[in-house]
């Protein structure tokens, strides 16, 4: 952007880009509410779901060099949309560009217990799928992350983890898109994978493809645990309504629903927003709320809990701007 208007108009942009990858991987003012988890956002100018990384490379391409504003997203289990929408475009890494492959890491040791195996995913693959076929494989290591709703781009840039496991154990590489256009495989010790966070978003890296290692394991015992974790989200997690997963990052030494609930916010409602009655780490729609109304609520909460504990609350959702 130059003076806070577009080098190139939206109309122009669409053709560019239609031009540059088709007209089927491309369109204008599509709504952010079907394609985020909250259920909430107006329409984004422009939205790309490219099928192969050259088409991501020339999408992006084209919006640095046009000077248009972009954003990545997968499958949206994280965000917040404004109501207003976006005005540029979403790129979506989500359904259309999702292969998983399953391969020994050396062909030429036995298929036993303890044997490494890879996995090769695009981005777009949800963390589901890539469970799913570690489980159909006899594949331990991974079951941690059989529930998260997520796909592996946004695991990798968010080191996701659950229930004791996080991504950084399991990831070899990342294969991405630099800033300069040149495509890498950077290895898992230097994306500095820390909690909620790593390399990828402060070097502007888009991540196309990422390889895990699992072990060869007892394919009852994955598949018990991969249960045993899905009854215990439905269990404490308000799965029935939409929202982008846990609110807040988990403060140093303490758990944001409890201090949440400490400070007698279950329920507290803003709007179609609320803190939900079930985790109080959650914030979901009732029902027509609206990124005020979320924002709004966010605010509140963090300002009970710094009054209440002086502990200072962090989203852990992304907000789309």
């Amino acid at each position: 952007m130059e003076d806070g208007i577009y080098m190139t108009d939206v109309s122009e942009m669409l053709m560019l880009l239609r031009n540059a990858v088709g007209s089927e991987s491309v369109c204008e003012q599509e709504s952010m509410k079907k394609h985020t988890t909250f259920r909430i956002g107006g329409p984004a100018d422009l939205f790309a779901a490219p099928k192969t990384a050259e088409e991501i490379c020339r999408i992006v391409q084209i919006c640095r060099g046009q000077g248009y504003p972009f954003y990545v997203i997968g499958n949206g289990s994280n965000i917040l949309a404004p109501d207003a929408g976006y005005r540029g475009l979403v790129l979506q890494l989500y359904k259309n560009f999702s292969r998983v492959s399953v391969s020994k890491e050396s062909e030429d040791e036995p298929d036993e217990m303890g044997t490494r195996y890879i996995i090769t995913a695009q981005s777009g693959a949800m963390l589901s799928v890539i469970a799913k076929r570690a489980l159909e494989a006899g594949l331990t290591g991974f079951e941690f992350a059989s529930g998260i709703p997520g796909t592996l781009g946004g695991a990798v840039v968010m080191n996701a983890g659950a229930y004791g496991g996080e991504m950084k154990q399991v990831l070899l590489s990342a294969t991405v898109l630099t800033r300069e256009g040149d495509i890498l495989e950077i290895p898992a010790s230097d994306l500095d994978l820390g909690y909620r966070k790593s390399a990828v978003l402060p070097n502007g890296w888009i991540v196309l493809e990422a390889k895990l290692v699992l072990e060869k394991g007892d394919p009852d015992a994955v598949r018990r645990r991969m249960d045993e974790l899905k009854e215990q989200r439905v269990r404490k997690q308000p799965l029935d309504l939409p929202s982008a997963g846990s609110t807040f990052k988990r403060p140093e030494g303490y758990f944001a629903g409890k201090l949440i609930m400490d400070a007698g916010l279950r329920g507290y409602t803003v709007g179609g927003a609320q803190v939900s009655e079930k985790h109080c780490g959650f914030v979901v729609n009732r029902g027509g709320a609206t990124a005020a109304d979320v924002l709004q609520l966010i605010a509140d909460v963090t300002e009970r809990v710094k009054t209440q504990s002086g502990v200072t609350l962090e989203p852990e959702i992304r907000i789309l701007q």
